[in-house]
């Protein structure tokens, strides 16, 4: 996606774009933004286990789940802008540090032990597009097992 062809899709000047935006990136990371807001609501408000009313950790094997599912889904909007940003800006985002403290915050109120901030960081290192697009694509590693690889985790983090 170019900036001339959303401007040309949007029926405005390049330069309109530029104004509004900035740059390439931070068009990408307003409609990342719209198109999180869907995923944002399930987990902070939506049916347990993934929103609240679920223990700590069934809410986050549930999330990560969620996070694979999404990741497959080459319709998912989200997804595919965020395929689009650099790491940094993905992690320092809005949604980067949103997941981020959802993840930390869950990690502590499932009791795990360490540094939650630094788990939640390696954890969500374990969700990033490049490395669940690789399993996928080059090592063949179906989406179930990314699921059972990503329940795995938690179990070993959160105590009972």
């Amino acid at each position: 996606m170019t900036m001339q062809a959303v401007a040309e899709e949007a029926g405005v000047g390049k330069a309109t774009l530029f104004r509004r935006f900035g740059d390439r990136n931070g068009l990408l990371l307003v409609l990342l933004g719209e198109a999180e807001t869907r995923f944002r609501t399930a987990y902070t408000a939506g049916p347990p286990p993934l929103g609240p009313g679920a223990p700590a950790a069934a809410r986050l094997t549930a999330f990560g789940n969620a996070l694979i599912d999404r990741t497959a889904a080459d319709s998912d909007l989200g997804i595919a802008l965020g395929r689009q940003l650099p790491l940094e800006i993905r992690c320092t985002s809005d949604t980067g540090k949103d997941f981020h403290r959802h993840v930390s915050s869950l990690l502590r109120e499932s009791g795990a032990d360490g540094d939650c901030d630094m788990l939640a960081y390696a954890l969500l290192g374990f969700m990033s597009v490049e490395v669940l697009d690789f399993l996928r694509q080059e090592g063949a590693v179906p989406a179930a097992r990314l699921q059972a690889t990503w329940e795995d985790l938690v179990q070993r983090l959160a105590r009972p």
